[in-house]
């Protein structure tokens, strides 16, 4: 007999009683790895089945993993982690430097280094702008009694279809040499506030307003932060 080497229960079958952990791990090997990409990209419950339902009816079934079943969606963390490395992966290669929005400035403020930033991590940008536009949405959606957490659940998923959106017209832009990557802030922009409006009650119109405003001010929260932090700093540095 021996013990759950997870959680020290005593172990009577090939799987713990108490946590399920299996009592022999695996060996990690060239087959291993094959069946982890595999449980990944599987259709009926991987990072490939959760794009096809975001595009298909995102609302509805980020409504079903925030109440009913949370194991055939990809985790949203997870989710917008990987959409946003493909996201930096398809830009880096294609050397994509305007990305979907441009930022001039004259004068090497601090201002302008945050924004340059932004523009070159768009990915890890558009977390922090979530966090905004959760903000807003919030405020807009309040009689829905979600919580911001829950809130921060739909935009992961939101957010990465749209850094999945942007990748695709960045492999276009980086084939073509068309510009088109302000087409995509556009469609991203759309599927974004289809989405959030169809999240709650889509056969309200009003609901795809508030989306978008929360969405626009989400936005331009996170612009003007970004300029008071960066005058801030300008003038601590000045002093």
């Amino acid at each position: 007999m021996t013990n759950c080497k997870a959680c020290n229960i005593e172990l009577t079958s090939k799987y713990c009683p108490n946590c399920g952990q299996s009592s022999q791990l695996k060996r990690i090997d060239g087959h291993y790895i094959i069946h982890e990409i595999e449980h990944v990209l599987h259709f009926e419950r991987g990072i490939l089945y959760t794009i096809k339902e975001l595009i298909v009816n995102p609302g509805q079934n980020v409504r079903n993993y925030l109440s009913e079943n949370r194991s055939r969606l990809v985790k949203p963390i997870i989710f917008i982690i990987v959409t946003s490395l493909v996201y930096s992966t398809c830009s880096n290669f294609f050397h994509l430097e305007d990305g979907y929005i441009r930022y001039f400035d004259s004068n090497k403020s601090t201002t302008s280094t945050i924004f340059e930033w932004v523009q070159g991590h768009y990915g890890y940008a558009n977390i922090i702008m979530g966090i905004f536009i959760a903000l807003w949405t919030k405020l807009f959606f309040r009689k829905y009694k979600l919580n911001i957490f829950e809130i921060l659940i739909l935009l992961c998923f939101v957010i990465g279809m749209g850094m999945l959106i942007y990748s695709v017209f960045a492999i276009i832009q980086g084939l073509t040499h068309f510009k088109v990557m302000q087409i995509a802030g556009i469609v991203g922009f759309v599927y974004t506030t289809w989405a959030i409006g169809q999240f709650y009650e889509k056969e309200k119109v009003i609901n795809y307003v508030k989306a978008f405003f929360a969405y626009i001010l989400g936005m331009i929260t996170f612009a003007l932060t970004a300029i008071i932090i960066g005058i801030i700093v300008d003038i601590v540095i000045k002093h």
